[in-house]
């Protein structure tokens, strides 16, 4: 590999986002040799659009809130689907986590007497989201970043890992990939490797994720031998654009509902006292004036339907929609002009008023949005160990989206950013001790070159596919077939659509030269989402129920068969395969608290 550009490292980050810059910090002051590898340029990561805030159980609005509330929280929201281990952690860690941004730079939004301030979102049962006006990723990307930089982690921008590398025992000990701009090669040696590459939402048609979310980490998990859980837990965030069309699947935070904004349809009513769910009845309003008492007196407070679970929010729009009493563009209305003083928006909510206003010509301080369902994050990923975020294949780890098991079948809002704080962590120290303790094996120039020859080969066919036409293809696809609701026979559909889309991908082809060529690149990316679009679509004709962000109309309720049991896709023979897991039983001092009253 005389003339392959090659790096070596004990640890090599690949992703940017929040949970690989926490990764990557944590591997360095362990003392491991750790680079950073990210497909855009640093500080542009996904998390940015992070909006609303970080969930943590700090009790500085609410004394009573506490970890093992937010456990529950998360646990039912997941709709205890969730990996319980990684649940509790999350719950116990995330406060740490939140002061430690604090310690280093991050400048939160304060309470009276100079406490981090937290606002409500949906799920949980008290206001626990740490948050910075509506830029919260973006504070946090901010201050993870100065601190990775100031402790001179070396960091490579602008590259696409191809692929992982094993060697004979199975083991990862390096990655290929090549510099954006130049279509050069470069190899990363690395005696452990942590996955940090976020979603896959640009499978989909209309979302909310920026262009990087292409399922790259998932893929290269999935062909480097590990297993991947609930692929068919796809969560559609209640209130993306709908209009106009070239905003459509933009995200509108949460952080308006929580807030106190409130969905209305076309007759202008509060759709959503007529969607509560046994789960969350309880700690719901039974009546508008109850839930308006939220805004005006703490003391009487009971969570305003509108901050049920993303899940259940989601399929509410939709069904109001479907049933014609949505918005003239498709929608339904979110209104917060008529909850809170124009200064207060524009104060507490900068993004959405400048994004509207902007975008859609529309006055939030004055004019209801019109928002809709937009695909938005997976629960399911690569299956990890809670408390290393190891995968299945030794010497890789995995944290933030891209990894399985902490949110079960839905994410509540706000518990994203903890996660990639607390496991970005978790997987940085654990990489770092396996570097340290095991010994560098060489990636083989076989093993480079089969896979350098594999990502040219997209120049050699002639008058082949499109790229384009086929990623628009596959996005229609799964946004009529794979989308919010699903049945059977459409899932078979898609199945076999996508097995035609993949025969097509075979045969890509691009034209130019490897410098600055997006067709090339589209090309590549196509193979990570038909491969999350495989598992995803193969585990939603598995699980013969509706469950979190996986609905079927043809097994509307949740069957208690499938919680025990996570869908594990893996690589066999060459072809996706799903089989059954049993989850393990979580301990009875945990499963208590679900026996105590609301």
């Amino acid at each position: 590999m005389s003339d392959q550009e090659t790096h070596h490292y004990d640890v090599v980050v690949i992703g940017a986002g929040g949970a690989g810059l926490r990764a990557a910090i944590e591997s360095l002051t362990t003392g491991a040799r750790t680079a950073l590898v990210c497909k855009s340029l640093l500080g542009k990561a996904h998390t940015v659009m992070a909006e609303g805030g970080v969930a943590a159980a700090m009790g500085n609005v609410w004394p009573e809130d506490n970890w093992k509330v937010h456990f529950r929280d998360t646990m039912r929201g997941g709709k205890m689907l969730n990996n319980w281990r990684m649940a509790q952690l999350h719950a116990q860690e995330a406060p740490e986590r939140v002061y430690e941004l604090e310690e280093w730079g991050a400048l939160f939004d304060r309470t009276p007497d100079g406490r981090i301030l937290q606002r409500d979102f949906g799920g949980h049962r008290f206001a626990r989201l740490a948050h910075v006006g509506d830029r919260t990723g973006l504070e946090l990307i901010r201050t993870l970043q100065q601190r990775a930089v100031g402790l001179g982690i070396d960091v490579f921008m602008e590259c696409k890992i191809v692929r992982l590398l094993v060697d004979r025992d199975g083991a990862t000990n390096g990655a290929v990939g090549f510099w954006r701009e130049s279509g050069r090669f470069v190899t990363f040696a690395a005696k452990a490797i942590v996955l940090a590459t976020g979603g896959v939402g640009k499978t989909w048609q209309f979302t909310s994720n920026s262009w990087e979310s292409t399922g790259d980490g998932h893929a290269l998990a999935l062909w480097a031998g590990a297993d991947l859980i609930d692929m068919e837990c796809v969560q559609f965030h209640p209130t993306g654009m709908v209009w106009p069309p070239s905003a459509r699947g933009l995200l509108v935070t949460e952080g308006v509902r929580g807030d106190g904004g409130v969905l209305k349809n076309i007759d202008g009513e509060r759709f959503m006292f007529n969607y509560i769910s046994p789960y969350f009845a309880a700690e719901t309003a039974d009546t508008i004036a109850e839930a308006d008492k939220w805004y005006t007196n703490k003391a009487d407070y009971r969570r305003p339907p509108e901050l049920l679970p993303r899940d259940e929010v989601a399929r509410a729009i939709n069904t109001e929609v479907k049933s014609g009493r949505g918005s003239p563009h498709g929608g339904v209305f979110l209104d917060i002009a008529s909850r809170r003083p124009a200064e207060e928006i524009r104060r507490r909510l900068p993004s959405m008023y400048h994004q509207f206003k902007q975008l859609a010509d529309v006055d939030i301080t004055t004019d209801a949005m019109e928002v809709g369902p937009t695909c938005h994050y997976i629960m399911g990923g690569v299956r990890v160990e809670a408390d290393t975020a190891a995968t299945t294949v030794p010497g890789l780890f995995a944290a933030g989206e891209v990894a399985g098991g902490m949110h079960g079948a839905n994410r509540l809002g706000g518990n994203s950013l903890s996660d990639l704080l607390v496991f970005g962590r978790r997987a940085g120290l654990a990489a770092a001790q396996y570097a340290l303790s095991h010994p560098a094996v060489a990636p083989t120039e076989s093993a480079v070159v089969s896979v350098t020859e594999h990502a040219l080969s997209f120049f050699a066919h002639d008058s082949g596919e499109n790229p384009y036409a086929l990623h628009q293809d596959l996005q229609e696809t799964m946004q009529s077939l794979v989308g919010i609701i699903r049945v059977e026979s459409e899932l078979v559909e898609a199945r076999e659509k996508l097995a035609e889309l993949a025969e097509r991908a075979s045969k890509l082809s691009v034209e130019g030269n490897r410098s600055f060529n997006p067709g090339w690149h589209l090309a590549l990316d196509l193979e990570s989402m038909l491969a999350c679009a495989f598992c995803t679509t193969l585990g939603a004709i598995e699980r013969r129920e509706s469950r979190g962000g996986h609905t079927r109309d043809d097994y509307p309720t949740p069957d208690p068969a499938f919680e025990t049991i996570n869908m594990v896709t893996r690589l066999s023979g060459g072809e996706v395969a799903v089989t059954h897991l049993p989850r393990p039983a979580m301990p009875a001092e945990l499963a208590e608290l679900f026996e105590e009253s609301k």
